[in-house]
């Protein structure tokens, strides 16, 4: 066979085709609108957020090569400064490479800061063009604009002792200390922060989201449509009640008003009966905290019932062995994030030599606080990666490393669980026992081995003198 033949069929044989890409569908998830910064924050904004969402549709999971997305962002000149970012700008055109391949992903293309002498309104329609290898192009727009005032929010206090089931009522009030009017008036949202608290669908100026069951809703969000001018104040006409679930220990209830009244997408359940209402307040206690929403702190009269979960030290005199202790919930109430702790002090004669934490990293030695003193307890936050979530009816332990270092008669430790609300302390405290038996005996060959050891070693020492004398 030639070399010329041999080449063609070597050719010929590791040759592959290139395999096809399935064609797929770009999508630009931008926002219609899009609020750059406050007309009275000036040249101090900055906005580090806004992100735009590539998305892939294809047959079989198919995935798009090399999206790239450009951004013409000339329509911006004089009313936002745009930095870099994750992108690449060139004169009034951003350039983002997505990378490859892609079935989808969110960037931030640049950051936004504030221009001084901007009103409300101002700003200009972004246009953007996505387009990949096996994809054909597609475009979108964002409106652009500086919003309306910044709006302080009065401090609202806690409430305290609600019974469970118990009704739970708010009443937040806004100041507008800028120099801009809301003239599309504002919106309030209001949220439970741990979804225990729920609102009745029943205003018809609020839409609800259907997050909760039945015909109640975690979240509301209301529009009250009257312009608000500058150096005025608000509070709702009369309180927003939300009702406590029958297990919730303490939960928060967080509300927001913005001067740019858009509903949020998930809010669909629109109420029924009659609007919430604004009243004009006298503007005292507002002061100009610029802050973004207010945390009304509620607490029930609810309880979980905390039992220590014990063990009883079992071995012989010179072992190390494994105790789990921890905490049992009885409920009926979930502590969320404020679990407590338990607190253990070893029997005498016995010392614990780790609390390790086994996981796949190879946890710490320690997952409990190690007291200053003997005498004192070791802490074990309920709180910490290594203790599981305490809902009602569940408990959480880890294992104590015990060695029995003597037997004492009568020792006895004691293990104490400490909540928050834990409001029954008959059952706060167990003992922690002991039935250690002596360390076994020695066996006899070990003693004659050791004296064997002995005589070997007086022998070499006698054979060694002796060489000695006779150099």
């Amino acid at each position: 066979m030639s070399a010329g033949v041999l080449l063609a069929g070597m050719n010929g044989s590791t040759a592959a085709p290139v395999p096809a890409v399935a064609p797929v569908t770009l999508t630009i998830g931008a926002p219609a609108t899009y609020v750059m910064y406050s007309a009275d924050e000036g040249a101090k904004a900055l906005n580090n957020s806004f992100t735009v969402p590539v998305g892939v549709t294809g047959k079989g999971g198919a995935e798009a090569r090399n999206i790239k997305l450009t951004i013409d962002v000339s329509a911006l000149s004089g009313t936002a400064r745009l930095g870099n970012s994750h992108c690449k700008r060139h004169n009034q055109v951003f350039t983002c490479d997505y990378g490859s391949p892609n079935d989808g992903e969110s960037m931030t293309p640049f950051t936004i800061s504030g221009v001084d002498g901007v009103k409300p309104g101002d700003g200009g329609t972004i246009t953007y063009t996505a387009s990949a290898d096996n994809a054909s192009a597609v475009t979108a727009t964002t409106r652009m604009q500086v919003g309306g005032p910044l709006l302080d929010l009065r401090e609202h206090p806690p409430v305290h002792g609600v019974r469970p089931g118990g009704t739970v009522r708010i009443t937040p009030a806004f100041a507008n200390h800028s120099r801009y009017a809301a003239d599309k008036g504002v919106s309030m949202k209001i949220h439970s922060s741990h979804r225990g608290l729920t609102f009745a669908r029943e205003h018809d100026n609020c839409f609800y989201n259907s997050g909760a069951p039945g015909a109640r809703s975690d979240s509301a969000w209301c529009v009250f449509p009257e312009p608000v001018v500058p150096g005025t104040a608000y509070a709702l006409s009369t309180p927003l009640a939300a009702t406590a679930g029958t297990s919730v220990l303490a939960d928060a209830l967080v509300y927001e008003v913005s001067s740019q009244p858009a509903r949020d997408a998930d809010h669909t359940v629109r109420g029924k009966g009659a609007p919430l209402t604004l009243t004009r307040v006298a503007d005292e206690g507002f002061g100009v905290q610029r802050s973004p929403n207010r945390v009304v702190e509620v607490r029930t009269t609810q309880q979980a019932d905390y039992r220590p979960v014990t063990g009883t030290v079992t071995g012989r005199v010179g072992d190390t062995v494994r105790v789990a202790l921890g905490v049992h919930n009885e409920g009926p109430g979930d502590p969320g994030d404020e679990p407590g702790r338990f607190e253990v002090i070893p029997p005498e004669g016995t010392t614990v030599t780790s609390i390790p934490y086994v996981s796949d990293d190879n946890g710490p030695d320690w997952v409990c606080d190690r007291p200053k003193k003997p005498s004192k307890a070791f802490v074990c936050d309920l709180g910490a990666d290594s203790f599981a979530w305490l809902a009602p009816g569940r408990e959480t332990t880890i294992e104590f490393h015990i060695r029995i270092d003597k037997k004492v008669a009568g020792a006895r430790g004691r293990i104490r669980a400490v909540g928050a609300f834990d409001r029954t302390h008959t059952n706060d405290t167990a003992a922690i026992l002991v039935d250690a038996k002596p360390a076994p005996p020695r066996s006899p060959l070990i003693w004659v081995a050791a004296a064997g050891t002995v005589v070997v070693a007086g022998a070499a020492w006698l054979l060694i003198r002796r060489r000695i004398r006779r150099s």
